[in-house]
């Protein structure tokens, strides 16, 4: 097979193979296919998006790929190809990186400058660009390479919520990188009643472009976990992974994950406070003293107000649910201020970490983990990604290094390695538990 499409004067037709036939024919609304690379994703995803337009008329449409690198490269290109080259519909607005349609009933496009209305538009992102994906309301969406740790679980639910008001379709296209958001709040859910969600898998050799002597080599030299992920569509586990003792299972089955129940009141409370300078993330522990376990019960990353606006929230959500926080354990060492903040709008009892080294505290999760007395529960969805996107550099050899990944976007696994900290510190220090 030569070219997806082929074009006879006015008539195009479409040469699908069959990972790419299961997603065009799927009934759901949430359509994912994890595809070994070069499998034939990115190249499909325009077609997709076309048909949906097809069907709901005028309006937004939002796709977005992983990074900007990746936008200008890749995706912007196939989007293009299609739309503006083969169909002959659509025309680019590089200024907003938007593709406006034209108008089948007149066949022509009714704006003079990017910021006029138009029959239809396509918003074209990258997943940092944030409030870029928070600005419209739309009917469809495709999400391109949503494996790469630059899309997070938070930029799934960006998205969600822009195609919520039409109940818009989503279709989702990567190989797989990490145990994230996908593997969690996707692959794990699918058979769930009225999920709505169906995973299409292939490998690279279902593309009958892809060379089987490559497929063929490369099972033969790259790590069993990296094949699986990268050219099979299926998940393995990534060398690296820094709480590889988190057990991805239910405790029933073994693992750390429990469904939520209502919590004792009381069960005391310890929070963790990562205070970043855009968004600030709590992780609100519940201790059962007859068992020595800890509940991860609750979990928040939010921008866009003050310090002392966090921790009077934070308070306040405490005392109206009747929860009795013991510590609350903010920032490192360095963020001396942010708990002079704290205190100064009336949290009491907040503390510095006993221990400011980050390996140290990692230590402490990873002694939680081992000893079964943290568990997680199902709905903090973004402690779940940050633990499957939690990983140390690997050389290209496969040699794992020291250095966290993308350290700084972890925000979340900050504030419970603070906590952490606090409830594991050693008797006498008058914060152990």
């Amino acid at each position: 097979m030569g070219k997806l499409y082929q074009v006879n004067g006015r008539k195009v037709t479409l040469n699908l193979h069959p990972g790419q036939t299961k997603a065009w024919d799927s009934q759901a609304r949430f359509v994912f296919m994890l595809a070994g690379s070069q499998g034939g994703k990115t190249s499909f995803e325009p077609w997709w998006l076309w048909r949906e337009i097809q069907m709901c008329g005028a309006g937004d449409y939002l796709a977005v790929t992983a990074t900007f690198d990746m936008f200008k490269l890749k995706f912007l290109p196939e989007m293009r190809e299609v739309f503006e080259h083969v169909l002959g519909l659509g025309r680019y607005w590089a200024g907003d990186k938007v593709l406006e349609l034209k108008d089948p009933r007149t066949g022509k496009f009714s704006a003079k400058r990017a910021d006029d209305p138009m029959y239809a538009r396509i918003i074209l992102r990258s997943a940092s660009a944030g409030s870029g994906l928070e600005s419209s309301t739309a009917k469809g969406a495709l999400l391109d390479e949503c494996g790469l740790d630059d899309y997070t679980f938070d930029t799934w639910l960006a998205v969600r919520s822009r195609v919520t008001l039409y109940q818009g379709r989503v279709l989702g296209g990567t190989s797989l990188y990490n145990l994230g958001w996908i593997k969690q709040h996707i692959f794990d859910r699918r058979f769930e009643p009225d999920s709505n969600i169906e995973v299409i898998q292939f490998d690279s050799m279902v593309n009958p472009s892809f060379s089987r002597d490559e497929f063929e080599d490369l099972q033969k030299t790259v790590p069993k976990w990296k094949f699986d992920m990268r050219w099979r569509g299926q998940f393995g586990r990534p060398a690296g992974m820094i709480y590889g003792d988190f057990i991805d299972a239910f405790r029933e089955q073994g693992g750390h994950k429990v469904k939520p129940f209502k919590i004792p009141k009381e069960w005391v409370r310890y929070v963790g406070v990562d205070p970043g300078a855009v968004n600030t993330a709590m992780i609100w522990l519940a201790h059962d003293i007859n068992t020595n376990r800890f509940y991860l019960y609750r979990e928040s990353l939010d921008g866009g107000k003050s310090t002392p606006e966090h921790a009077k929230g934070a308070a306040h959500l405490a005392e109206a649910s009747g929860e009795y926080v013991r510590l609350w354990f903010v920032g490192q060492k360095a963020e001396t201020q942010q708990r002079m903040d704290w205190i100064a709008a009336g949290v009491r009892n907040v503390r510095e970490p006993s221990v400011h080294d980050v390996e140290s505290g990692i230590d402490r999760v990873i002694e939680l983990f081992k000893r079964f007395r943290l568990f997680i529960f199902e709905d903090c969805e973004g402690v779940l990604d940050e633990l499957g996107r939690y990983l140390r550099v690997t050389t290209p050899e496969g040699e794992v290094t020291e250095v966290i990944k993308n350290k700084e976007k972890f925000h979340r696994l900050d504030a419970l390695r603070y906590v952490a900290i606090g409830v594991t510190a050693p008797a006498g220090s008058g914060v152990w538990v």
